[in-house]
């Protein structure tokens, strides 16, 4: 049994295209789509709506170039969990496993395959009663690509990756080129009061950034991820920031701020109307759930891999059967099937938003330890060789720990609740980690 288990590995055979549209495709959801409105009501202007788009891109730069050197010197499968375990023990890797693993994941994928179900009944002219099974159905189909060749999986990846970038070409072109509004010059305070605050506006960016660390959840099945690893986390964010930033800029010079503001979550698709016509909303529907399958086929794709790499610790119930490599495709299919299932009872009977949502606090908290990791890294690891340095030193990697601070101080003074709620769901994996440390030394 153990010789089939050395013979049986997962594929290094993801190149530095696969890895950059995992970064771009996990990132790039809905949320650049759909957060216009919500961005401009908190930062109270349009200049600061687009300030605060820029300023959400280049925290969230600066967490990138910090885990780039980080994860150049782990480059293996199972990205923070193994971050965790190699600075702070197994303890806490197990944890920010299992939060993973738990909520997290599952509930990150049923939360985007549930509005994508919404966008699929509305575009179809179907009832609400097909919500649900669409969801459940487009992650079913997306979960047996992955279960073939991760080759294929990488390859969907960049045509979705590429497919998603056409609207957005599309609107940055038609905004820069064709508007004539002078929306930066205005005050969303002479429609509206603001809903929020710059602080609030810039917690939205950040929120619509994130998913960019996946990627390094495939590290053992990167080539030469040593290199590429780090290439393609920074220049993916780059990408994105500008992408964003441009977008926002587009519709802000098309549309005044009083539109953007009674459009609400519509923007983007009146947009499209006003430049493209009845046509052009149509595409930019397609464009946008293309954009939401490649996201979650980027998820699919990488969430597994953390169970598969607890499981293979042994660190999880039935870690036999989650570690499970299918020895013609080389990919975790038990791992995959059980995230399937797992999302698609939370589609089904639960509120996936809200499940998500309990869980950003103690990610945050996970990412912030490993940017601190860094400094003990340097110390540790001071007379060795480093694949990648994160370029300002200390200057980056203390304001990406700044960020993280924002994010995790912002979620406890708007969602007490909802940070108790996750503090306990990681206090689950106490007791489980010690059962299953105990059963391990037996």
């Amino acid at each position: 049994m153990q010789d089939t288990k050395q013979e049986t590995t997962l594929n290094r055979s993801l190149g530095f295209w696969s890895a950059l549209s995992l970064v771009v495709g996990t990132v790039i959801g809905s949320g650049i789509f759909f957060k216009q409105s919500s961005v401009l009501d908190s930062a109270g202007s349009p200049s600061a709506a687009l300030l605060a788009w820029l300023l959400g891109g280049l925290i969230t730069l600066t967490a990138g170039l910090t885990i780039a050197e980080v994860g150049a010197q782990m480059p293996h499968t199972g990205g923070l969990y193994v971050y965790m375990e190699r600075i702070y023990g197994k303890m806490w890797g197990f944890l920010s496993g299992w939060m993973q693993v738990a909520v997290y994941g599952p509930a990150i994928i049923a939360s985007i395959a549930a509005y994508l179900g919404i966008l699929l009944v509305g575009f179809f002219n179907l009832s609400n009663f097909w919500q649900a099974p669409l969801a459940i159905g487009v992650i079913i189909l997306i979960g047996i690509l992955n279960m073939f060749e991760n080759r294929w999986g990488a390859a969907f990846q960049i045509i979705t990756t590429l497919g998603k970038l056409l609207p957005i070409a599309a609107i940055i072109i038609f905004g820069l080129f064709f508007g004539n509004q002078n929306a930066l010059g205005e005050s969303i305070h002479t429609v509206t009061q603001s809903t929020g605050s710059f602080g609030v506006a810039v917690l939205a960016t950040l929120f619509a950034y994130d998913g960019w660390i996946l990627v390094a959840n495939l590290g053992g099945e990167i080539k030469n991820p040593q290199k590429l690893l780090p290439q393609a986390i920074i220049l993916g964010i780059s990408l994105v920031l500008i992408a964003y930033t441009l977008v926002s800029y587009g519709i802000l010079h098309f549309l005044p701020a009083a539109t953007i503001h009674k459009l609400g979550q519509q923007t983007t698709l009146y947009f499209a109307q006003a430049a493209f016509g009845t046509l052009g909303g149509r595409l930019l529907n397609i464009g946008i759930i293309v954009s939401m399958v490649g996201c979650l086929n980027g998820k699919i794709m990488t969430f597994p891999r953390i169970i598969y790499a607890m499981a293979d610790q042994n660190q999880l119930p039935f870690s036999k059967q989650l570690s499970y490599l299918s020895k013609k495709s080389h990919e975790p299919i038990v791992a995959t099937i059980f995230i399937l299932v797992y999302a698609s009872i939370m589609i089904t009977f639960f509120n996936p938003d809200r499940l998500s949502d309990l869980c950003i606090f103690t990610v945050y908290c996970f990412y912030v330890a490993t940017f601190i990791g860094l400094f003990i890294l340097r110390k540790r690891n001071q007379n060795k060789p480093r694949p990648f340095s994160t370029p300002g030193y200390p200057v980056i990697p203390l304001i990406a720990i700044l960020g993280a601070f924002f994010v995790i101080f912002s979620e406890i003074g708007s969602d007490f609740f909802g940070v108790v709620v996750s503090l306990l769901i990681v206090a689950l994996g106490f007791p489980l980690y010690y059962w299953k440390l105990k059963q391990n030394q037996a």
